[in-house]
């Protein structure tokens, strides 16, 4: 009996990790015989395109999550970072490179603000904090804009968004996005930091139980602040991506990106409730989003059905967390603590 159990739990633990990959490879199949087009190199290195500024966004998304958090701003993080950014190329006139570093840095210290919020002026729950800054970013960038995309960006900063990985040389090489390069090498520095420094460890501590992490000295405000200064970074980085790619900064561009970021890590296997997620199932989570996205467009679904469909995705995904963690009994225990 008991060994019947391990085995069960063995295969539910397999199937969780390679639910996502499984996913990605039925709708792929369907997509394949539903229409000609999506098995063509130029329809893959279109989703591989779509995939590299939302797969940014979700790195920064799952190490919130994995504190048990989340960032509602990381769209308009984003959009803000790369109007600093387009502002101080265009209009300034200050060199390419420097630009894109006071991106990052604009990304970071909004993301700090959201840490800071959290955790110095102890509001409840970073829902309400990323939400109240996600209005305020969206604001600041339509006031600094006047409503209306700011274009014309120097070759440098449109590299990383439209180039290729080769030029001129006849093979698929010249196809490859730049930009899909870049987002696998920080998906492997991801899974680096989160393995094997300490603060990645302190980050499933924190997520699993903040009290046990208190307990054994870690720094509970200081992972906390940090994981929302990584999403900053990681939501200017995936502008930078999207600026190159329309060679304009749109002060509407982070518009409901955060549900893919979500929708994503949590269809990748990173609980709502922190403590459990890595890196390989957050990149298929954001394969998944973008291939559903491609093959909606080409069976010419309407992007308000398409939003139908990621919103039920959501709701289907955070379920799948629920009963995988054992939510509800969670939530009769917290009850049952409530009467007493």
């Amino acid at each position: 009996m008991d060994k019947e159990n391990s085995i069960g739990k063995k295969l539910k633990e397999i199937m969780g990790k390679a639910g996502p990959v499984i996913a990605v490879i039925i709708l792929c199949i369907f997509l394949t015989i539903r229409t000609d087009r999506f098995l063509t190199i130029n329809n893959i290195m279109n989703i591989a395109r779509q995939t590299s500024m939302s797969g940014f966004l979700a790195l920064g998304m799952m190490v919130c999550i994995l504190t048990a958090g989340i960032d509602l701003s990381v769209g308009f993080t984003m959009t803000l970072s790369t109007i600093v950014m387009a502002k101080c190329a265009v209009e300034i006139g200050l060199t390419p490179l420097l630009c894109m570093v006071i991106c990052v840095v604009t990304g970071a210290l909004l993301g700090l603000i959201n840490g800071l919020l959290l955790t110095k002026c102890k509001l409840p729950h970073p829902f309400i904090s990323t939400m109240g800054t996600q209005n305020i970013y969206k604001g600041i960038g339509l006031v600094l804009t006047g409503a209306t995309p700011i274009a014309g960006m120097p070759m440098i900063i449109s590299w990383a968004g439209s180039a290729a990985v080769g030029k001129s040389t006849g093979t698929i090489l010249d196809k490859i996005p730049v930009s899909f390069i870049l987002m696998l090498i920080m998906y492997f520095i991801f899974s680096i930091f989160l393995n094997y420094t300490r603060l990645g460890r302190h980050i499933y501590a924190v997520g699993g139980s903040i009290t046990t992490a208190e307990l054994s000295g870690i720094n509970v405000d200081f992972v906390r602040t940090s994981v929302y200064v990584i999403s900053g970074i990681m939501a200017a980085l995936g502008g930078i991506i999207a600026v190159g790619r329309s060679d304009s900064a749109y002060p509407l561009s982070g518009l409901l990106l955060e549900n893919d970021a979500i929708a994503a890590v949590i269809i990748g296997g990173t609980s709502f409730f922190g403590g459990k997620g890595n890196v390989l199932g957050t990149f298929f989570g954001v394969l998944l989003i973008s291939v559903l996205r491609n093959g909606l467009n080409l069976l010419k679904v309407s992007s308000d059905m398409q939003t139908i469909f990621l919103g039920v995705i959501i709701i289907i995904a955070v379920f799948i967390d629920v009963v995988r963690n054992g939510g509800f009994k969670r939530v009769k225990r917290m009850k049952k603590d409530e009467e007493k």
